[in-house]
């Protein structure tokens, strides 16, 4: 029995994860209202585990952080794409008090008055309702266009945990967008399962979406999160131009092997992806991706293909993992397997060529003293000296030290800085 010490019991939220995750997670927040939502977890009466489920070893994270949770007295909620994979399992072992999927997250206020635990699956056709009217802590506010995704990427998982696309309507997004700029915010980054595609079940694009929000007059910058470049169109090039699109796109490649992408199930090839990238560095665009490393059947000879067309590609920023298993996908099931310190060696080589990738980029923005566009998010102090730290539009983060304050979620523009191994960084 668990014993509250304030009128209303303070709920700590744990996230696993996505930036969709993220969104989810501030619909909860924005949910409760018998309740007050704490950013300490020491503070906590209750803790929900918004969980990720794309790899064996995301579930594991999540089990070992509930493990950890066991006799603090603390009251243990379950909800996110681990439902489906582990949640039962969890409420059976008493290890959490109720379990919950995305689809319910907007009656959380009453789930947790609850006196009995409970097991509620997901409906995997439901959209939230939710206009989030702030996101407390945050510089940008994350806006979910869509849920859901179509593709079958044999490694993949989510579509069966995050149901077939389906997209929020466009005047939901935009009223979303401007409510938020009403509290200030003026960043904003779009999210979903499969962002691309937006409307589908309309037969509207993103591009026309990305047009109306530009159009908002408060919105300084718009971030696009993960694209899948068999989604990305000439339509979509053009709109591009709009200054307010931040000057980096994150495109989920997956690979660079055509063996290995086609073994993947991807709908993506090489020789589109080397033209698609080089168009658009040519347009002034830094360029990240994902990118699997060890995947079965990943041999020598594949790999060093791999390698080859990846060094091809002019890429500034990375995000690789190496391949872990998924239960239940196809992926699973093939053979050889990589050994885990050639995944990691592999995985070495890339982080590097990308690093040297992005140095050069921001040396060569410096030389050319291109103006930096950045929105403060924090500061520290150190050594008797503070830091203001931001993202600039290449998404490439700088310290910024200052004779006078500067503001937090305060727009500035930096001509002169240097740019090091690690970050640019800049005196004013």
């Amino acid at each position: 029995m668990i014993t509250y010490t304030s009128t209303k019991p303070k709920v700590y939220f744990k996230t696993f994860g996505c930036r969709t995750n993220l969104f989810d997670t501030q619909v909860m927040i924005n949910a409760l209202s018998d309740f007050i939502q704490t950013p300490y977890e020491e503070d906590s009466d209750i803790i929900i585990v918004n969980s990720c489920t794309v790899t064996n070893g995301a579930d594991s994270g999540v089990r070992n952080y509930i493990n950890r949770l066991q006799n603090e007295g603390k009251r243990i909620y379950f909800t996110g794409c681990g439902v489906k994979t582990q949640g039962e399992s969890l409420l059976q072992k008493g290890l959490v008090f109720g379990v919950f999927g995305h689809s319910f997250k907007e009656q959380i206020n009453d789930l947790l008055k609850q006196s009995q635990g409970f097991y509620l699956q997901d409906d995997l056709e439901n959209l939230d309702s939710t206009i989030i009217t702030d996101f407390i802590g945050k510089s940008r506010a994350f806006i979910k266009i869509q849920e859901g995704c179509n593709f079958a990427c044999s490694y993949c998982i989510i579509p069966s945990v995050r149901g077939k696309a389906r997209s929020f309507s466009k005047e939901k997004i935009l009223q979303q967008i401007t409510t938020l700029c009403q509290k200030g915010f003026s960043e904003f980054i779009l999210t979903g399962t499969n962002m691309g595609s937006w409307g589908i079940e309309s037969q509207q694009s993103i591009t026309a979406l990305l047009q109306d929000i530009c159009q908002i007059n408060e919105v300084k910058r718009l971030r696009l999160g993960s694209l899948e470049p068999s989604q990305i169109d000439e339509t979509f090039l053009e709109i591009l131009a709009n200054p307010k699109i931040e000057r980096h796109l994150h495109i989920a490649l997956q690979h660079t092997s055509p063996f290995m992408l086609k073994l993947m199930n991807r709908q993506n090839t090489y020789q589109k992806d080397y033209l698609l990238f080089k168009k658009l560095s040519k347009m002034g665009f830094a360029l990240g991706s994902d990118y699997i490393i060890g995947h079965p059947q990943e041999s020598q000879d594949i790999w060093e293909e791999a390698l080859k067309n990846f060094k091809e590609l002019p890429l500034t920023h990375l995000h690789s993992f190496i391949y872990s298993p998924r239960d239940g996908t196809a992926s699973s099931k093939l053979k050889p397997d990589v050994a885990g310190n050639i995944a990691k060696e592999r995985q070495k080589q890339l982080e590097e060529i990308v690093a040297n990738n992005n140095l050069a980029m921001r040396k060569k923005l410096q030389q050319s003293n291109s103006p930096l566009n950045i929105l403060i998010e924090s500061q520290k102090t150190l050594d008797n000296q503070t830091f203001y730290s931001g993202l600039d539009q290449y998404y490439n983060r700088i310290d910024i030290t200052s004779k006078t304050p500067i503001p937090k979620d305060s727009w500035i523009q930096i001509t002169n800085f240097i740019a090091k191994k690690d970050k640019n960084y800049a005196q004013i």
